[in-house]
This record gives structure tokens, sequence and C-alpha cells, in this order.
């Protein structure tokens, strides 16, 4: 079974990440296939518009820590801290709208993918959470995403507090594009999809294009700078809850 599907619904696709046993967290197959997906859809000249969700009714729980502490460490571990950089530089660099659809919660690395869309559509009980300040971590990839998408004070009301923002708080403060009931997320947020779709060819392309003129810094230099602050030293980690709902 692929971690991460791709599916396409003529002018637009969805990409999937697919690993519901485990919530839908993250591993190198999934950082793999999730790049391969966001290439693959913005190389597609038909493809107009794109939609981010997770599999069964969850978006993304975070770095899945039982495959990162797995014995013997698996294959891709040495790389994956490449493979995840190369994961958010396709979304980073993609032409094309997308459009994520927040089922129940993402946490840390998955709150990283949800605030990488172009536009969020949250369920009224889902949250997100950037709870690495929690853990004496930072936070670099939700970092640079809300400083690239969101002032500077959402992006420290976020990662500063460390904790959970339901779906009527992320649209208070302009993070969700939508706030909708939990069972309509992914139809709402892939009707917004086929709307975008259904523009004048290369409309979508054009306007994403304007928007970023306004930064035109390289994928790796605006990741870089984040990462170096994040680099420096750690505090000591303390216990978190990690339970979800």
């Amino acid at each position: 079974m692929a971690e991460v599907e791709f599916v396409e619904h003529g002018r637009w696709a969805e990409v999937v990440l697919n690993r519901p046993r485990q919530r839908n967290a993250i591993d190198g197959p999934l950082g793999e296939g999730l790049a391969a997906a966001i290439r693959r859809a913005d190389r597609d000249e038909t493809i107009e518009a794109v939609l981010l969700r997770g599999a069964d009714g969850a978006f993304c729980s975070g770095l899945d820590l039982k495959a990162f502490n797995a014995e013997p460490p698996p294959d891709w571990m040495p790389r994956f801290g490449a493979i995840w950089r190369a994961a958010h530089t396709s979304i980073y660099e993609c032409r094309k709208p997308i459009v994520a659809a927040l089922e129940r919660f993402a946490i840390n690395g998955g709150a990283a993918l949800a605030l990488a869309a172009d536009l969020l559509v949250v369920g009224e009980t889902a949250f997100l959470q950037v709870g690495e300040v929690r853990q004496g971590m930072a936070a670099p990839y939700n970092m640079a995403w809300l400083r690239l998408r969101h002032s500077e004070a959402v992006a420290a009301r976020l990662t500063i507090t460390g904790r959970r923002f339901a779906g009527p708080e992320l649209g208070d403060i302009g993070v969700a594009h939508d706030v909708v009931a939990d069972d309509q997320v992914v139809a709402a947020a892939g009707n917004l999809v086929e709307e975008l779709a259904g523009y004048p060819d290369g409309a979508t392309v054009r306007i994403k294009r304007l928007l970023r003129a306004y930064n035109d810094t390289p994928a790796d230099e605006w990741f870089d700078r984040v990462a170096r602050l994040a680099s420096g030293p750690r505090v000591k980690p303390r216990p978190v809850d990690r339970r979800l709902p």
C-alpha cells in the first residue's frame, strides 16, 4: 500500500497521506511519496489545483516516533533530513494552489504540512498544534511557513504557546480559509479545489506567481534561514502528553 496516494479528478488532483493505522504519521516513505506526488501535480499541465488530506478522517499526527526509535533503524533514517526538506521544497515550489483539509488534528510536523497549504479548510472541533516548544525543541518548518504566510503576531501565538488551536480560533486569526462541520471538511475542501480548477487555464498559476513575486527567495535559502537558528543549543526536554483524541 502506497503511503501517499495520488488521485486525478480531471483538472485537479488529490494527494492523500495514507497511513491510517499510524494516524498518517510521518516517516521516510511518506516524505518521499509526498514530494513525488506534489511534483507530479506541478508538472502535469492539465492539473490546475491540488487537494492535500489525510486518510481515514484525520490529517497528520506528526512524526512516527515508533518508526524513528525502531531497532535496527530503518534504512531511510540517515536520509530523513533530506527527505523532509524535499517534501517541503516541493510544496514551496509548486505552481498550483494547494488546499489542505484539516480533519481531527495536525500536530507538529503535521501542522507544518497544514500551514504549508495556500488555503486551509478546518473542521469545527479539529485542531492544529505547533507543540515543539513543550518538548524543548524548535519548530523550523512550522516557523518557515508561518513567517511566509502570516504575521509575526500569529506565528508567535501558535509557536510560543505550543497549545492546540481549534477550527474557529484558526479562522479568527486568519490561518483557516474556512471552518466547517467536522463531517464536511473533505467535501468543502474538494468543492473549493474544484472551483479553483474551473477557472481559465493557468489563472491560478499566474496568481501564485504574482503572490510569490513579493518573496522570490529560493526554497533552500528560505528554509535554511530558520534551520540555522533552530540548530542552536537545546534546552532539556520535558515529558509531554502524546495522547490524541
